[in-house]
């Protein structure tokens, strides 16, 4: 398989592709003015202690305090009798680091279990705990990671904390393991020294921007290149790389092509696509995929397509490449959480297994880990996908400032009839010698045009004028009425 990583950098924001045999399957976006601050460490004074919530409010000298848990304080252990107040006073400075980023007029929410990352390790000092990613699934290769970890941990005499073997860490040998083991060491004590100097609130450890993440957390065996197009950061890439991930050094090229980066293999293209609720395939038909707060819906379509021989075939058809499709839009797209899809109703049982295997098959290339059910009763597929980040609709997409987000617009009638029983109850309400109806055009021109007798008949009912003014600036749902 043919892969490739694109970096495109400016000064507002780092998008990155990982680009598999020609085709975009991830996209990663950051925005300098709201990049995130999961992972980032801060010495924080408590500013609230609340033992009704068993909680604390925790200043760090952002916008907003954040907010800390007792079981995130003492870890999964805590003690249904123990108590915040125990552990932590107003004006106190802990160590926190934050797992979730603020959410609207929500602070922060913190831990103090902390944790720093590297390539292959996620290093623990509070714990002893020594792991390996899920993702590796192979048992011998699990067994054979804990083996060159605990001897690499004996050459470097680190003894202490407890260590994560990531995904990315699948068949490493002890020298990788090794490198990351002492860059973590270096790492942790100039944390540990910032921390305990700190005064006051104030960031001691912030996570790598997403251009140095992407050659940290996305390269794995079978990426030929990673191609840049800033010179600048593709020779802080290429250091970064130098001194912490010489392996991967010679992947790091500069890109100085006329074209835009994304414009290689029609990324831009594909994360235009990626923001369309429909996503056609190439047999015809079409997929239909909503996101909601609860949960993803797919709907499988089979449009224009007919087949050659029957019916059946033409829905096995569609099947088959819409399970494939749906896979790497839930990739493209970062869709997590509770994903159901309804695929055409197939009556031949086999045809049922097989589109099921091939969603399987499709997801099992999924970085993130997911889960997939049989078909229900009501020949649904039910599946999870764990949420890594942001979907790009809610990070590049705000809600539509005529509909609210909901997808649809009342109509001109409805609006119509909308006005005129207002118009009813500001005559009852109010004494007035007329009223101006101010709305869009479009329902200006259905009031004045279809509706005109019922607004004559009202005029007749209120005995008072009613007239109209267009304003072109109006949604069609936006109206005032105006007493004269």
């Amino acid at each position: 398989m043919n892969e490739e990583i694109l970096v495109n950098v400016t000064p507002m924001e780092a998008r990155v592709a990982v680009v598999e045999n020609g085709a975009a399957q991830d996209i990663h976006i950051e925005r300098q003015a709201s990049r995130g601050i999961v992972s980032n460490i801060y010495t924080g004074r408590v500013a609230r202690v609340m033992p009704g919530m068993q909680a604390a409010f925790v200043d760090m000298g952002l916008d907003r305090s954040g907010f800390i848990h007792l079981s995130d304080v003492l870890g999964n252990g805590a003690a249904a009798t123990e108590r915040i107040a125990d552990h932590l006073r107003e004006g106190q400075l802990i160590t926190v680091q934050v797992v979730k980023d603020p959410l609207g007029k929500k602070g922060a929410r913190l831990t103090t279990q902390l944790s720093v990352s590297t390539r292959y390790l996620v290093y623990m000092p509070q714990s002893d705990h020594v792991g390996v990613s899920q993702r590796i699934e192979d048992l011998e290769e699990r067994a054979r990671l804990q083996e060159v970890l605990a001897s690499a941990m004996d050459a470097e005499s680190m003894d202490c904390g407890g260590y994560i073997l990531r995904t990315a860490a699948e068949g490493a040998g002890e020298n990788e393991i090794s490198a990351d083991l002492r860059y973590l060491k270096r790492l942790w004590a100039v944390v540990s020294r910032r921390a305990e100097e700190a005064q006051s609130p104030q960031l001691v450890y912030e996570d790598l921007p997403l251009q140095l993440r992407t050659v940290r957390d996305l390269v794995r065996p079978g990426i030929q290149r990673v191609l840049i197009d800033s010179h600048e950061n593709f020779v802080a890439l290429r250091d970064f790389c130098l001194k912490y991930m010489p392996e991967v050094a010679g992947l790091v090229e500069h890109y100085a092509g006329e074209r835009p980066i994304f414009d290689l293999h029609g990324v831009e293209e594909d994360l235009q696509r990626a923001l369309a609720r429909t996503v056609p395939l190439k047999s015809g038909g079409h997929l239909v995929i909503d996101q909601t707060e609860a949960m993803t819906t797919i709907d499988v379509n089979t449009g224009s397509f007919v087949g050659r021989k029957n019916q059946e075939e033409t829905l096995f058809k569609t099947n088959m490449e819409a399970a494939t499709v749906l896979a790497r839009q839930l990739r493209l797209r970062n869709l997590g959480g509770i994903v159901i899809v309804d695929f055409i109703d197939m009556r031949d049982a086999e045809h049922r297994r097989q589109v099921h295997r091939s969603l399987e098959k499709a997801m099992s290339r999924d970085p993130a880990r997911n889960k997939i059910t049989g078909v229900s009763e009501l020949g649904l597929v039910e599946m999870t996908r764990k949420r890594t980040r942001e979907s790009l609709e809610r990070m590049l997409c705000e809600d539509c400032p005529s509909c609210g987000g909901r997808g649809v617009i009342k109509s001109a009638e409805t609006v119509c009839y909308e006005i005129l029983r207002e118009i009813m109850r500001d005559a009852r309400a109010y004494e007035t010698g007329g009223l101006l109806v101010l709305a869009s055009p479009t329902v200006v021109e259905r009031l004045l045009d279809d509706e005109s007798q019922h607004v004559g008949e009202l005029e007749s009912f209120i005995g008072r004028s009613i007239s109209f003014r267009a304003e072109p600036d109006y949604g069609q749902e936006q109206f005032d009425i105006v007493l004269l």
